[in-house]
């Protein structure tokens, strides 16, 4: 492939190796190829924790002399990023990277995607596993659902009604963490502490507070609340820190230093987590640059080389960690700005 030419995947070079670019062998000593063209594609456009995301895989994308772009739909509704992802195949992208909404409801159009030698990778919530090459996970899953668990306990004092703050019912992520959260619950630690309810905000800052506020009104001994999503748990502090719940019920989860700083320093949140997003992107960048440049295949045990963040190996069924979260309070919060 030229370096700045037309030609790309789903042309000429797909055709040559039977189009299906999950069945490449990897060459770790490929070069990076240059001018390739890679799409981020978020759970919905407007999301400001998926615009650090793309802005950081853009900016890898970038330094390895591509070219990067970000689109995506308004809302995070299980089909809604279909059309983006055959839009993306017209255009002959050489690799797409996405954050699911929906694990099965963009499997056959990524599909599609690979068996015209387009490389797909997703980050942050995963799509079905033979609909993507790699998927880059922001921290260990099991990691993320147990430690919000222990940390609720531990904000709440070990024993109270509890609920959680998701965003879509079928986002591939929330529903393991969920999975998790509930599992870490049935150990004899956290007998003491009962799950009254798991509500969806659907991402959407408007309706995270309103169900924040349903939450509260709903159940009037509810101590704690665990919201993992950056939109659903700024979009409950929002609601909390005005409200008479402010200082008696805590709220916890995921969200971004900048978004969560005046909460903290009011009192409204004690602690929260998250890693960094720019990261997480910057990672998917690469690996998506290495996948379409024949370096790696997604197979477990290949080692990605992630420029500034170093080496990661990749694990079983293709999935890259980028690293355990930072936990966030009043005593570190002003070292961060993201």
């Amino acid at each position: 492939m030229a370096s700045c030419g037309g030609t790309t995947k789903g042309s000429e070079e797909a055709q040559g190796d039977g189009g299906n670019a999950a069945e490449r062998e990897a060459d770790p000593n490929a070069p990076i190829k240059e001018g390739l063209k890679i799409a981020f594609l978020p759970k919905e456009i407007d999301n400001p924790y998926e615009v650090m995301v793309d802005q950081g895989g853009i900016e890898a994308v970038e330094e390895l002399k591509g070219t990067g772009k970000e689109v995506g739909p308004s809302d995070a509704s299980a089909s809604s990023q279909v059309s983006y992802i055959n839009t993306l195949i017209q255009q002959r992208q050489d690799a797409i990277i996405i954050a699911a909404n929906d694990p099965n409801a963009v499997a056959p159009a990524l599909k599609d995607a690979m068996s015209k030698g387009i490389s797909v990778v997703t980050y942050d919530s995963d799509a079905a596993v033979d609909a993507r090459q790699i998927f880059v996970n922001q921290a260990n899953s099991e990691e993320i659902g147990r430690s919000q668990v222990r940390l609720v306990s531990e904000l709440i004092g070990g024993s109270g009604e509890i609920a959680i703050l998701s965003a879509t019912p079928n986002a591939t992520n929330q529903n393991t963490w969920i999975k998790f959260m509930q599992d870490e619950l049935k150990k004899p630690e956290n007998a003491d502490l009962k799950l009254v309810k798991i509500a969806y905000g659907d991402d959407d800052d408007q309706k995270s507070f309103q169900e924040a506020q349903a939450l509260l009104q709903t159940y009037p001994n509810l101590k704690g609340i665990i919201a993992p999503t950056t939109v659903g748990i700024s979009a409950a502090a929002r609601y909390i820190s005005t409200s008479p719940y402010k200082g008696k019920v805590q709220l916890t989860g995921l969200g971004t230093p900048n978004q969560m700083r005046e909460f903290i320093k009011d009192g409204t949140v004690t602690a929260f987590a998250l890693w960094n997003p720019i990261e997480l992107g910057y990672l998917a960048g690469y690996a998506a640059a290495a996948l379409a440049s024949g370096q790696i295949s997604g197979k477990e045990g290949e080692v990605l080389k992630a420029g500034k963040l170093g080496e990661r190996t990749i694990g079983k069924d293709g999935e890259i960690i980028l690293g355990p979260p930072t936990e966030f309070s009043k005593d570190n919060i002003d070292d961060f700005d993201f």
